[in-house]
């Protein structure tokens, strides 16, 4: 039965959760850094362009003077944007560390094994096969 969003959950089921959350995070981090890269070049092709232009080492026409202009502000838009994205995705990503860690304290763990001092080396067992053999 689905629980409503506010319902407590178990600790495991949100560690779970915010695991998957942390996930997706880091895919828009990445993203946001291809972009910024991207953004960048953008912005030194337009720079570079206009500068090859400034010192008439190519042709030098009103379109293409306008199209490098507008590479380097559409660059420099879209890098502003994409850092402070990756400025909130990144915090984002911290606080639901921090949320998954005081959840993973607040879990009660236990060792598993046999009883005995928890070393696996000292657990035995013997297992019966099916046709017989030993």
């Amino acid at each position: 039965m689905p629980t409503p969003e506010n319902a407590p959950q178990e600790p495991v089921d949100e560690i779970s959760r915010i695991e998957a959350r942390l996930e997706e995070l880091g895919e828009i981090a990445e993203r946001c850094r291809k972009i910024g890269l991207a953004s960048k070049v953008v912005i030194s092709a337009g720079a570079g362009l206009l500068l090859l232009m400034v010192l008439g080492l190519f042709v030098s026409s009103p379109v293409v003077a306008i199209g490098a202009i507008a590479a380097v502000l559409g660059g420099i838009v879209s890098l502003g944007s994409n850092v402070s994205t990756l400025r909130q995705t990144v915090a984002e990503m911290a606080a639901a560390e921090g949320r998954r860690s005081r959840l993973i304290d607040s879990i009660d763990l236990r060792l598993v094994g046999d009883g005995h001092d928890g070393d696996a080396a000292q657990t035995s067992s013997v297992v019966a096969r099916s046709d017989g053999l030993q």
